[in-house]
Protein backbone atom coordinates (compact mmCIF):
# COMPACT_ATOMS: atom_id res chain seq x y z
CA UNK A 1 0.00 0.00 0.00
CA UNK A 2 2.66 1.97 1.02
CA UNK A 3 4.25 1.35 -2.70
CA UNK A 4 1.08 2.55 -4.61
CA UNK A 5 0.18 5.44 -2.28
CA UNK A 6 3.81 7.01 -3.32
CA UNK A 7 3.35 6.03 -7.04
CA UNK A 8 -0.01 7.98 -7.12
CA UNK A 9 1.57 10.63 -5.42
CA UNK A 10 4.45 11.21 -7.23
CA UNK A 11 3.92 9.63 -10.58
CA UNK A 12 -0.22 10.31 -10.86
CA UNK A 13 -1.24 13.53 -8.71
CA UNK A 14 2.12 15.66 -9.67
CA UNK A 15 0.93 15.75 -13.21
CA UNK A 16 -2.37 15.33 -13.85
CA UNK A 17 -3.66 19.03 -14.45
CA UNK A 18 -5.26 20.55 -11.75
CA UNK A 19 -8.72 20.66 -13.81
CA UNK A 20 -8.64 17.16 -15.11
CA UNK A 21 -11.84 15.25 -14.10
CA UNK A 22 -9.93 12.66 -13.04
CA UNK A 23 -8.04 14.03 -9.80
CA UNK A 24 -10.75 14.16 -7.47
CA UNK A 25 -11.19 10.46 -7.68
CA UNK A 26 -7.15 9.75 -8.27
CA UNK A 27 -6.80 12.00 -5.02
CA UNK A 28 -9.37 10.53 -3.10
CA UNK A 29 -7.87 7.36 -3.79
CA UNK A 30 -4.35 8.52 -2.21
CA UNK A 31 -6.12 9.71 0.74
CA UNK A 32 -8.17 6.26 1.27
CA UNK A 33 -4.67 4.53 1.23
CA UNK A 34 -3.03 7.09 3.52
CA UNK A 35 -5.47 7.03 6.02
CA UNK A 36 -5.79 3.20 5.87
CA UNK A 37 -1.96 3.39 6.10
CA UNK A 38 -1.90 5.50 9.16
CA UNK A 39 -4.65 3.44 10.98
CA UNK A 40 -2.47 0.34 10.25
CA UNK A 41 0.47 1.77 11.80
CA UNK A 42 -1.40 2.59 15.29
CA UNK A 43 -2.25 -1.20 15.15
CA UNK A 44 1.24 -2.43 13.89
CA UNK A 45 3.37 -0.23 16.09
CA UNK A 46 2.18 -1.30 20.11
CA UNK A 47 1.79 -5.20 18.46
CA UNK A 48 5.19 -4.44 17.01
CA UNK A 49 6.73 -3.85 20.10
CA UNK A 50 4.96 -6.03 22.73
CA UNK A 51 4.70 -9.04 20.45
CA UNK A 52 8.04 -12.12 20.40
CA UNK A 53 10.52 -10.95 17.93
CA UNK A 54 13.49 -13.28 16.25
CA UNK A 55 17.12 -12.20 16.88
CA UNK A 56 18.24 -9.50 15.03
CA UNK A 57 20.28 -10.19 11.84
CA UNK A 58 23.75 -9.02 12.08
CA UNK A 59 26.02 -7.42 9.00
CA UNK A 60 28.85 -8.52 11.34
CA UNK A 61 29.45 -4.49 11.55
CA UNK A 62 28.35 -2.46 14.84
CA UNK A 63 27.88 0.60 12.39
CA UNK A 64 25.62 -0.92 9.42
CA UNK A 65 23.49 -3.47 12.38
CA UNK A 66 23.16 0.25 14.22
CA UNK A 67 21.86 1.57 10.74
CA UNK A 68 19.94 -1.25 10.42
CA UNK A 69 18.09 -0.79 13.51
CA UNK A 70 17.56 3.24 13.15
CA UNK A 71 16.13 2.54 9.49
CA UNK A 72 13.38 0.45 11.06
CA UNK A 73 12.23 3.01 13.45
CA UNK A 74 12.94 5.95 10.52
CA UNK A 75 10.07 3.97 8.42
CA UNK A 76 7.61 4.17 11.70
CA UNK A 77 8.36 7.79 11.92
CA UNK A 78 8.25 8.59 7.98
CA UNK A 79 5.18 6.58 7.65
CA UNK A 80 4.00 8.69 10.41
CA UNK A 81 4.63 11.55 9.02
CA UNK A 82 3.20 11.32 5.82
CA UNK A 83 0.01 9.79 7.54
CA UNK A 84 -0.13 13.31 9.53
CA UNK A 85 1.39 15.63 6.78
CA UNK A 86 -1.20 14.10 4.58
CA UNK A 87 -4.13 14.62 6.98
CA UNK A 88 -2.66 18.31 7.88
CA UNK A 89 -3.19 19.07 3.99
CA UNK A 90 -6.34 17.31 3.49
CA UNK A 91 -7.90 19.20 6.53
CA UNK A 92 -6.17 22.55 5.50
CA UNK A 93 -6.93 22.46 1.84
CA UNK A 94 -10.70 21.45 2.44
CA UNK A 95 -10.98 17.99 0.51
CA UNK A 96 -12.76 15.97 2.52
CA UNK A 97 -16.56 17.52 1.37
CA UNK A 98 -15.03 17.66 -2.20
CA UNK A 99 -13.72 14.13 -2.13
CA UNK A 100 -15.80 12.09 -0.33
CA UNK A 101 -18.55 14.26 0.34
CA UNK A 102 -19.82 14.96 -2.57
CA UNK A 103 -19.33 18.57 -2.52
CA UNK A 104 -19.75 20.29 -5.81
CA UNK A 105 -16.71 22.47 -4.60
CA UNK A 106 -13.81 22.77 -7.24
CA UNK A 107 -10.69 20.81 -5.99
CA UNK A 108 -8.01 23.73 -4.62
CA UNK A 109 -5.68 24.20 -7.65
CA UNK A 110 -2.32 24.67 -6.20
CA UNK A 111 -1.56 22.68 -2.57
CA UNK A 112 2.08 23.12 -2.95
CA UNK A 113 1.49 26.82 -1.32
CA UNK A 114 0.16 24.55 1.91
CA UNK A 115 3.38 24.62 4.13
CA UNK A 116 1.58 20.52 5.48
CA UNK A 117 1.87 20.30 1.60
CA UNK A 118 5.75 20.76 1.44
CA UNK A 119 6.43 18.33 4.35
CA UNK A 120 4.02 16.24 2.49
CA UNK A 121 6.46 15.79 -0.32
CA UNK A 122 9.81 15.84 1.86
CA UNK A 123 8.75 12.98 4.11
CA UNK A 124 7.53 10.95 0.84
CA UNK A 125 10.97 11.25 -0.58
CA UNK A 126 12.48 10.53 2.58
CA UNK A 127 10.76 7.45 2.89
CA UNK A 128 11.29 6.60 -0.88
CA UNK A 129 15.04 6.47 -0.13
CA UNK A 130 15.08 4.69 3.03
CA UNK A 131 12.80 2.31 1.01
CA UNK A 132 15.50 1.69 -1.63
CA UNK A 133 18.25 1.45 0.95
CA UNK A 134 16.35 -0.79 3.09
CA UNK A 135 15.69 -2.87 -0.29
CA UNK A 136 19.65 -2.35 -1.46
CA UNK A 137 20.48 -4.06 1.94
CA UNK A 138 18.57 -6.90 2.14
CA UNK A 139 19.94 -7.99 -1.42
CA UNK A 140 23.51 -7.41 0.04
CA UNK A 141 22.40 -9.52 2.79
CA UNK A 142 20.69 -12.18 0.81
CA UNK A 143 23.64 -12.26 -2.46
CA UNK A 144 26.39 -10.92 -0.88
CA UNK A 145 26.68 -12.31 2.73
CA UNK A 146 24.66 -15.19 1.25
CA UNK A 147 23.11 -15.07 5.23
CA UNK A 148 19.35 -15.90 4.38
CA UNK A 149 18.31 -12.75 5.78
CA UNK A 150 15.13 -13.08 2.55
CA UNK A 151 14.05 -16.62 4.54
CA UNK A 152 13.79 -14.99 7.89
CA UNK A 153 11.79 -13.07 6.73
CA UNK A 154 9.10 -15.54 6.03
CA UNK A 155 5.53 -16.79 7.96
CA UNK A 156 6.59 -18.63 10.62
CA UNK A 157 10.46 -18.23 11.04
CA UNK A 158 12.47 -17.82 13.87
CA UNK A 159 16.05 -18.05 13.10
Amino acid sequence: MILVSLAAGMLVLTRMSVDSPDRAMALGGHMFFGLTIGALLVVRLPTRIRTAKPSRATTGNGLLDRIGVATHWGFYLLIAAMALSGLATALGAGLFPIVFGNSDDALPGDLTVLPQRVAHDLFARLLLALIVLHFAAALFQQFVRKDGLLGRMWFGKRN
